[in-house]
């Protein structure tokens, strides 16, 4: 019997939540949720459960960029998305490796705030993300305060929200998506490719368990594109991933604990007996 092939390869370049509701760990969920094979490149340490960050290491840029080397001068990758990038000199570092590289399926998902309302970004890094990183994106997912800080101006109406893509998309991503889910009813991805606005509408799941959200969507974007589908098939897919992994979600502590990275997976009914 042939050994089976090798699945796509998707690399994850972001920080470490050791609550596992988030960053590396939560890419690494969705890669395995989805049958892509996941590598992994850390650009901070956080110590972080489900009530809030309370620590955070970078980790040195040129580790980072060493990172991004090793894995892609063996393993190679079908995709990338980035995540946590908290500072100039790492957005800088990364940037440099993607373009030398010429990694053409990135996602960028431009790592902010963390849900408990801690700063992962510093300010004086946005400029970097925009001249440095933003022009290298496939696709870009900010939601909505994310969109406010990218385009220089706030966005309140569904005409700002526009506005706000059609000025991320002069940085230079292919697509810009402004989640919707910090709007009220029914959250609304808007979808722009630099001439024309898809929105993409899906359930409001009204549950606690939110963290790692923005994570887990540009993950899913990332292994759908290594698979081969469209950037905007790739984008509903993702969607209509997260919705379930929100509706399945649970607790696992007192605060915003994580999604169901693995609501597809059922484990056999009775008792598991040994093997051998």
């Amino acid at each position: 019997m042939p050994p089976p092939e090798s699945p796509p390869k998707v690399m994850t370049i972001a920080g470490s939540d050791s609550g596992a509701g988030a960053g590396i760990q939560a890419d690494l969920k969705t890669f395995a949720a989805l049958g892509v094979y996941g590598t992994t490149v850390l650009t901070a340490i956080t110590a972080q459960n489900t009530r809030g960050v309370f620590a955070i290491a970078e980790v040195p840029e040129e580790i980072v960029a060493a990172q991004i080397d090793a894995v892609l001068e063996d393993i190679g990758a079908d995709a990338a998305k980035t995540g946590m990038l908290s500072s100039a000199s790492i957005i800088e570092a990364v940037a440099d490796r993607i373009e030398a590289w010429g990694i053409d399926r990135l996602v960028v998902d431009p790592v902010m705030v963390a849900k408990s309302g801690d700063h992962l970004l510093h300010p004086s890094a946005v400029s970097a993300l925009k001249q440095h990183l933003a022009p290298l994106a496939l696709i870009i997912t900010p939601n909505i305060p994310e969109a406010t800080v990218l385009a220089g101006r706030p966005i309140a109406t569904e005409a700002d929200r526009r506005e706000a893509a059609r000025a991320i998309a002069a940085l230079g991503p292919r697509l810009v998506v402004i989640k919707g889910g910090h709007l009220p009813g029914a959250p609304i991805d808007l979808v722009f490719d630099g001439e024309t606005f898809t929105e993409m509408p899906s359930e409001r799941i009204e549950t606690p368990h939110t963290h790692g959200t923005g994570c887990t969507f540009s993950a899913a974007i990332a292994a759908f594109l290594a698979i081969g589908v469209t950037p905007i098939e790739a984008i509903a897919a993702a969607k209509a991933y997260l919705t379930e992994a929100l509706r399945e979600s649970y607790a696992v502590g007192d605060g915003q604990s994580g999604v169901n990275h693995f609501h597809a997976v059922r484990l056999p009914a009775g008792p598991i007996t040994s093997v051998g």
